[in-house]
């Protein structure tokens, strides 16, 4: 039953061919004889309560295409009845009172929550190797990082833990682990689905969106994701969408942008083979690729580097040991309790970035660095709306390689940061942004390693990425393909 989508869940919930209660008790099973710590809190009697909720309103008639399918939550998003950590000995055991809007609209859709899933702490990494609960295994290769931060999250849909999970990205952290671990996701643009309840990095750049198995299963989880949420004030007021009713159009026509900066040194062979033979099965589906430039790509490495730990400097000051969370035990004063509480309840990374970010925010510093960046990424949303003069979406690899070994990068954290070179650019700019699966490459031992294709559109085309990629996964059987049991 876990090679099922979200799709064909639905129509055997629909059809009474199963109930949501056993669909739960599927998936729980399968979680808790998972070694791939992909889960950082399970309440069995509270996702079987649910699941009886949802039978009941099958049972009357009065459910949505979601009632009754189980998801499971990035633990970024604050949970009522879950622990809600971000991943950080911070927030061990903190319970929120209430529940993210996300979480909200998919109960009132009837899903199912399984848990809450492992990530990078407060989203910072791209490995899911900064997580205080422990690295999350990639169930492609139990020796590979899954990706981040939405680790867990990739990791459960590739592995059947979960056939649908939310996930955040900052700086690629929904489309980077979806591509290491051969699963579709999609970032939306900034502002289209609400922050509110979303533990908060970064929050010019952070959005939340769907992790699963398709582009259909990813339309149907964005339909009850997104909205306008008055509670956050970066949400856009647009009408709520239904993200499926252009899945099957043509793509005759389409214009494919291929950066040629996505091309260059560092692109992995592997990686480059499998997404230049995906470009050309677009091209048999009637599409057409045009040579187009990004020249400020090289630039979104620093700018990203200087304004995210800005913004997480700011956001994370409210972890001090007074008001909720982690607190040091034996301190002197309050200026030591501070002190110590954040030290204890910060982890490396954290630290790094909270440091940067305070640097460059002091007195002397902001001009030559904040506010540089903030130019320079104006530029980069400017390369972005001239290469939408000449065509339609942008595609190229998510990633300079397939996922790593787990290990390989955690003594060098610029290593771990190039990672990100192709995906950071579409969130200093709020545009949209797709992973679908096109391939395998072999990594450092010779092991399959799922490659990502990137799909990048213009503001607020989340319906036609997921027509592109839909017709692309018609024609392509790689979102078929799962890890072997281990």
């Amino acid at each position: 039953m876990h090679t099922k989508t979200i799709k064909e869940l639905s129509a055997l919930l629909q059809g009474k061919h199963v109930s949501a209660t056993e669909l739960a008790r599927h998936f729980l099973a399968r979680m808790q004889a998972s070694d791939l710590n992909a889960y950082t809190d399970i309440n069995e009697a509270l996702t079987l309560a649910q699941a009886a909720a949802a039978d009941a309103r099958l049972a009357s008639g009065d459910a949505t295409a979601l009632t009754g399918v189980p998801i499971a939550h990035k633990d970024i998003f604050v949970t009522r009845g879950w622990r809600s950590t971000a991943g950080s000995r911070m927030l061990e055991n903190y319970i929120s009172p209430f529940d993210a809007t996300v979480v909200e609209q998919f109960n009132a859709a009837g899903t199912v929550t399984l848990g809450k899933l492992n990530c990078d702490e407060f989203a910072m990494g791209s490995s899911n190797e900064n997580s205080y609960f422990g690295a999350v295994k990639n169930p492609w290769d139990r020796g590979a990082v899954p990706g981040g931060s939405s680790g867990g999250s990739a990791a459960a849909v590739a592995a059947g833990l979960a056939p649908g999970a939310t996930a955040t990205d900052t700086g690629g952290s929904i489309r980077q682990p979806a591509a290491f671990c051969g699963v579709t996701g999609i970032k939306p643009t900034y502002g289209r689905v609400s922050r509110f309840g979303m533990i908060a990095y970064a929050s010019s750049l952070d959005q939340g969106g769907p992790i699963a198995r398709t582009a259909e299963d990813c339309a149907l989880l964005l339909g009850a994701m997104a909205g306008f949420d008055p509670r956050d004030s970066t949400s856009v007021e647009r009408e709520r969408e239904d993200y499926t009713r252009d899945l099957n159009a043509s793509l005759d026509g389409l214009r494919i942008g291929v950066p040629r900066e996505y091309f260059g040194e560092g692109l992995a062979p592997d990686v480059e083979q499998a997404v230049r033979a995906a470009l050309q099965e677009f091209v048999k589906l009637g599409a057409t690729l045009v040579d187009i430039s990004l020249p400020k790509t090289e630039l979104s490495i620093p700018v990203y580097y200087v304004i995210a730990p800005a913004e997480a400097s700011s956001n994370l000051s409210r972890f001090d040991g007074v008001r909720y969370g982690h607190r040091a035990a034996n301190y002197t004063d309050l200026s030591d309790m501070y002190r110590k509480t954040r030290s204890e309840g910060f982890g490396e990374e954290v630290k790094r970035r909270i440091l940067v970010g305070a640097y460059v925010l002091s007195h002397g510093y902001y001009d030559a660095y904040y506010l540089q960046a903030q130019k320079i990424r104006r530029l980069i949303a400017e390369d972005f709306r001239q290469a939408y003069t000449q065509c339609d979406v942008i595609m190229g690899p998510v990633a300079p390689t397939v996922a790593w070994d787990l290990g390989a990068k955690t003594d060098d954290p610029v290593a771990n940061y190039l990672a990100d070179i192709f995906t950071l650019s579409t969130n200093l700019a709020g545009l949209p942004g797709m992973s679908i699966p096109c391939g395998f490459g072999q990594g450092e031992k010779n092991g399959k390693r799922p490659v990502g294709l990137q799909l990048t559109g213009n503001y607020f085309s989340e319906a036609k990425l997921l027509n592109i990629a839909h017709r692309y996964q018609c024609a392509t059987d790689w979102h078929l393909r799962q890890p072997a049991e281990q």
